[in-house]
């Protein structure tokens, strides 16, 4: 079986838990493993060893970008005094955990294939901007159907990309590097 990295914030919406368990199925269905440190895997290293460690036993990476921290009113940039620099308005936004940012730099450390998934309204900012991996990072809308999304065209269509990297990553570490 091939194991990928999972990481996720903790869920702390019913509606986040239910995404996860749909993402593990549908991943399991494919004969993929999702390990994620602290539910699947446990290591008493240092966070970041132990993410390293297991990242370099995965043959892929997802992340599930969830809201965890919401603004209710807030500005960036606020007071700028620059010329051609605008304030922007992130009132009724989230922020997701800072562990969906390193995490996913370091899976692109790695060269492992990333799939980045944001909740709606997460701020996408860092590596979680669309093009900054080169990946397409679809955005999930957590009032909607979670089964209708894992079988809608554009989930099946980016999983299977994504997978295709994830085997071909499989395939190639069983054969040593080419120096030539």
């Amino acid at each position: 079986m091939i194991s990928i990295f999972l990481s996720y914030p903790q869920p702390h919406k019913r509606e986040q838990m239910e995404f996860i368990q749909g993402i593990i199925d549908s991943l399991k269905d494919k004969d993929i493993s999702p390990r994620t440190l602290g539910v699947t895997d446990y290591d008493n290293n240092a966070p970041l060893a132990a993410i390293r460690r297991l990242m370099l036993e995965c043959d892929g990476f997802i992340t599930v970008a969830f809201g965890r921290t919401y603004i209710n009113s807030g500005m960036g940039k606020m007071n700028t005094d620059m010329e051609g620099i605008e304030p922007y308005d992130l009132s009724g936004k989230w922020l997701t955990s800072p562990y969906c940012q390193i995490e996913t730099a370091m899976a692109y450390q790695l060269g492992l294939p990333i799939l980045t998934m944001l909740e709606k309204d997460v701020i996408a900012e860092g590596i979680l901007e669309k093009g900054v991996t080169g990946l397409y990072l679809p955005e999930f809308d957590l009032s909607k159907d979670v089964k209708k999304y894992l079988s809608s065209s554009e989930w099946r269509q980016t999983i299977s990309q994504w997978e295709t990297n994830v085997r071909k990553v499989n395939e190639l570490k069983g054969y040593p590097p080419k120096i030539y």
